[in-house]
């Protein structure tokens, strides 16, 4: 679909704000939409804001073309979602942003610039929080000539499509949620993940949370669980737990569930952590890939 530019509108600060002539395009699939003509380095009319709200609601992953933007706009720009988080990995932090976290395989000096295994397992970012994340956003600075793409999972439909004994087997129970669920495991295969502090691993204690979780926004209802940071099911045998978890695991990533982003350069990419899940399909070892995370904090799921 298309969203036609709506009339110049007055700011809160009594500056007049001119819209940008924004396209939104669905994507073809369950999940997503592109977002041409829109330049982040320009200020925002609240107008345009509230469009690309409302399109991020709807389509739950936006594809930003081409935004040359530099660290300072992307952080503004998160900002007018809510709060930024700061990632407990503060190694690789970009230089004088705390609130962005580099993603990256490259290694200058014999040490990784930023996280080189991000987005291993299908995980939805922040869940290991007592308030996860509202969407994140992933800006393209460097980007390899082949592989490097992202996989997101449509968790609204994941539930909408559980079998019967899946949806009674879930209902009304939580489950826990670590960041250190498989960071031992992690180190073990590659050089990005250093050793936790004593004050990092007490920013990640395990929280639990519900496995059908309501979006605070739409009241839609989505699976809340991963196999990257979800270890049990609480209140149920461990023999028990991992078989349910597994059943869900598998169930959440059918194709049909799935939208998988090819980046090209200078996109930005926008998706709805209380909706979805992703997964980096990763990159060639010889090949450079770097980009720039910022993270919004959401609410306790409910």
């Amino acid at each position: 679909m298309t969203i036609a530019s709506a009339p110049t509108t007055a700011s809160s600060a009594g500056h007049v704000n001119q819209t940008q002539p924004i396209e939104i395009r669905a994507f073809d699939g369950p999940v997503g939409a592109e977002v041409l003509g829109l330049d982040l380095g320009k200020p925002l009319s609240q107008d345009d804001f509230a469009r690309i709200h409302r399109a991020h609601l709807d389509h739950h992953v936006l594809v930003f073309r081409d935004q040359r933007i530099t660290p300072d706009q992307q952080v503004a720009f998160s900002r007018r979602f809510g709060p930024l988080q700061i990632h407990v990995l503060h190694q690789f932090q970009l230089p004088g942003y705390p609130e962005v976290l580099v993603v990256s395989n490259i290694v200058e000096n014999g040490q990784p610039i930023g996280l080189g295994d991000a987005g291993h397992y299908w995980h939805s970012d922040l869940s290991y929080k007592e308030k996860p994340s509202l969407g994140s956003l992933l800006h393209a600075q460097e980007l390899p000539s082949e592989g490097g793409d992202t996989l997101f999972a449509n968790m609204h439909l994941a539930w909408e499509t559980l079998p019967e004994h899946l949806r009674s087997a879930v209902q009304g129970r939580s489950a826990e949620h670590t960041y250190l669920a498989k960071y031992a495991e992690l180190q073990k295969r590659s050089p990005w993940r250093p050793n936790l502090s004593a004050e990092q691993i007490a920013q990640v204690k395990p929280v639990v949370q519900p496995i059908v979780r309501t979006h605070p926004e739409t009241g839609r209802r989505a699976l809340f669980v991963s196999e990257h940071f979800t270890t049990r099911v609480i209140g149920l045998p461990e023999d028990e737990s991992k078989s349910l978890l597994e059943e869900i695991f598998a169930h959440s990533v059918r194709p049909e569930h799935l939208y998988r982003h090819q980046w090209a350069e200078h996109d930005m990419v926008f998706w709805d952590n209380r909706s979805l899940m992703h997964l980096a399909a990763g990159t060639p070892d010889h090949l450079r890939r770097k980009l720039y995370r910022t993270t919004i904090e959401g609410d306790v799921p409910f």
